[in-house]
């Protein structure tokens, strides 16, 4: 079969089936070439999800994700006989399991794309399976190596370079991006999320049809993916605590600590300080040492007298401190607010203590319920404050996105008439006991 190169292949990496469906309208109507049944989609639905997309679309490209590690005559054959013109297998699995799956893709009239996922010598597999007369060969980086900021422009052309069948690239791929891709010799683009999360699906899919014909970058404030330290602050502006929290399975939140003023949020690498009963001086000592963008995380030891106040939120202010999460009693409030800075605090307290210099800079505390370590990332805002281990802020930073832009397509849903409910068919999905 004779392919128009390049190609837009959309991935439905969804669970609703009847989510899916109105997703591969819109992105169809916005130039979308191809299908893809995700492996999501296919373990959540079953083989109904590609007799579905097959009865929908009855001249498209379907594509099964089946992802197949064994079986590959039989699954192949599954995939097919449900209206799959293409299957996936997977290239780390044996190769009797690839050869049967091609014999079956020829036998039933499905094609067969090999995933190099897991394959750590990918040139020396893409040569061994074009020998075994595979269709196309996938690039692909996992969803959560994407989370950790992998990029792969280098390994698609040394693969390019290698075989002469087609090569399909997936994984992080946006309207920005998609040209870099193309350059490196990919002949079939990818794309989940930057379509599939979209509120106007169709005029992302037009939009990233537009860079894959162009060969050109177009411009997308969406989807963007941090791989390096300096990512991690521009990223976590664009989130809110409670998408943090969703990112980190429900963890890292502080308890009983409040902002002094609505509507303030801050972000930054926490530097920590130890006091007590008031002492102010090393709160004080903390923001001369501190840098700017740092948010200072601070273990007061009491509740009713202050060690914090107006004086020390200028100083924070004037050399650019990020914010100042407080365990312990504020005072100022008025002067404070005033500022716009922001403080959150577990309580008020009018009186002040003495600054007799007891307490430590730059070690562990616990803030809110939470261990707080030097270096670990913070989020604060209205619905509270988010601990990051330092470890992995790259990785949840880019899952706050994540979870944002799959809000915004649910958001989209609810507002054409539907409820939370009936977006995510919660009855059908609730946890069996």
């Amino acid at each position: 079969m004779a392919e128009d190169y390049p190609l837009l292949q959309v991935a439905l990496d969804l669970m609703h089936l009847s989510r899916s469906v109105q997703i591969a309208r819109e992105a169809i109507q916005g130039g979308a070439d191809w299908i893809e049944a995700g492996t999501p989609l296919i373990k959540s639905e079953g083989m109904d999800a590609i007799r579905k997309l097959r009865h929908e679309f009855p001249g498209v490209e379907i594509v099964a994700d089946m992802k197949t590690m064994d079986t590959g005559g039989f699954e192949t054959e599954i995939a097919a006989k449900a209206g799959a013109t293409i299957n996936t297998i997977m290239g780390v699995t044996d190769d009797g399991t690839i050869k049967e799956g091609v014999r079956a893709g020829h036998k039933y009239g499905c094609r067969i794309m090999v995933d190099l996922m897991g394959i750590e010598d990918k040139v020396a597999r893409a040569k061994e399976l074009e020998a075994m007369d595979v269709d196309f060969l996938c690039m692909h980086v996992s969803i959560d190596d994407q989370m950790m900021g992998k990029t792969f422009t280098k390994e698609v052309k040394e693969l390019a370079s290698s075989v002469k069948i087609p090569l399909a690239v997936a994984g992080g791929i946006t309207s920005e991006n998609a040209h870099l891709f193309l350059d490196a010799g990919a002949s079939i683009i990818i794309i989940g999320g930057a379509i599939t999360k979209s509120p106007k699906v169709t005029e992302a899919t037009a939009s990233i049809k537009e860079a894959i014909q162009k060969r050109a970058k177009v411009e997308s404030k969406f989807y963007h993916r941090y791989s390096d330290i300096e990512g991690i602050r521009e990223a976590l502006l664009q989130v809110s605590a409670p998408n943090v929290a969703d990112a980190m399975h429900k963890k890292g939140a502080m308890v009983g600590i409040h902002p002094v003023k609505s509507g303030l949020k801050c972000v930054g690498p926490a530097f920590t300080c130890r006091t007590i009963d008031g002492d102010w001086a090393k709160t004080v000592e903390a923001i001369e040492k501190a840098d700017p963008g740092d948010v200072l995380v601070m273990d007061a030891g009491s509740r009713h007298i202050s060690p914090w106040g107006e004086l020390a939120t200028w100083s924070c202010k004037i050399k650019g401190i990020s914010g100042v999460i407080l365990d312990g009693a504020a005072r100022d409030i008025d002067d404070i607010m005033e500022m716009d800075f922001p403080v959150f605090s577990k309580s008020r307290a009018p009186n002040a203590g003495e600054p007799k210099g007891f307490g430590e800079l730059q070690v562990e505390i616990e803030c809110g319920g939470m261990l707080v370590r030097p270096g670990d990332w913070i989020i604060a805002d209205d619905s509270g404050v988010m601990v990051i281990p330092k470890e992995r802020a790259i990785e949840i930073a880019n899952r706050a996105l994540d979870v944002k832009e799959r809000e915004a397509r649910i958001r989209e849903e609810i507002k054409r008439g539907s409820t939370l409910s009936e977006v995510l068919e919660l009855e059908k999905w609730e946890k069996n006991q």
